[in-house]
């Protein structure tokens, strides 16, 4: 598989993301094994440490604000059954689900009533977070658990991040290809991530679309380690937090 990413990662400068139409060609068998076997690793490693500061982390979440330490919410992942068969681009079927729920976990950072106004993203400055939430976010010590997930093989280091079913149905009304983000395992982290950051709009979400596409076209061992590198950047940074 190429290795190439086709568009710059944090520091190189964006450039235009130009548009995949028709067929994407998906990883092969080998890279898979491996980036599998590297996922199992790196999540045992990561929960090991995790384990130690998380009775420090769970004190400080439940003295800050009432509720649980951890959080859940349902997700879609990948769409099996569309990865095991030849694909065009173009599948208008109507199904369900389009892809496999899981739940992803996380520690929690907001409010117990964050979204009882119903599903919402969010947004910078957002008053629903916690000040032990801030903290959390901006250091991504609230992704960790999500290594879990990953043990799972729900989801992988990298990959599309994964979204709720309300918003896919909205989503993939607006967007053509949406549903292509599904072809692979969600990810902790991914080329849309460290290049788009969070979504604040529909034209946001259409580059993140379009960065996942051409990860999923371009996946190889030597981008994977370069969006790799780049997510450390950021998290060192502190860059993109909500």
């Amino acid at each position: 598989m190429s290795a190439a990413l086709p568009a710059a990662l944090p520091g190189e400068g964006l450039v235009p993301v130009p548009a995949y139409s028709g067929t994407l060609r998906l990883p092969g068998t080998v890279f898979l094994m491996v980036k599998r076997g590297f996922d199992i690793a790196v999540s045992l490693l990561a929960l090991g440490a995790f384990g130690l500061a998380l009775p420090l982390l769970a004190l400080v979440i439940k003295l800050d604000s009432p509720g649980t330490v951890f959080f859940s919410q349902e997700r879609v992942g990948i769409n099996r059954r569309r990865s095991r068969s030849p694909y065009d681009g173009l599948d208008r079927r109507k199904v369900l689900q389009p892809g496999r729920p899981f739940k992803v976990i996380k520690l929690r950072t907001m409010g117990v009533h964050a979204e009882a106004g119903g599903p919402q993203w969010a947004t910078k400055n957002d008053v629903r977070i916690t000040r032990v939430g801030r903290f959390l976010r901006k250091t991504r010590l609230d992704e960790v658990p999500q290594f879990l997930n990953v043990l799972r093989g729900e989801m992988s280091l990298v990959g599309p991040r994964p979204e709720r079913l309300v918003f896919v149905r909205q989503l993939e009304k607006e967007i053509p290809f949406y549903r292509d983000r599904l072809l692979m395992l969600p990810g902790i982290t991914g080329l849309a991530q460290v290049i788009n950051g969070y979504d604040d709009g529909i034209e946001s979400v259409r580059r993140k679309i379009e960065l996942d596409r051409q990860y999923i076209h371009s996946a190889g061992f030597v981008a994977e380690f370069k969006i790799l590198l780049a997510t450390v950047s950021v998290v060192l940074k502190g860059e993109g937090a909500r």
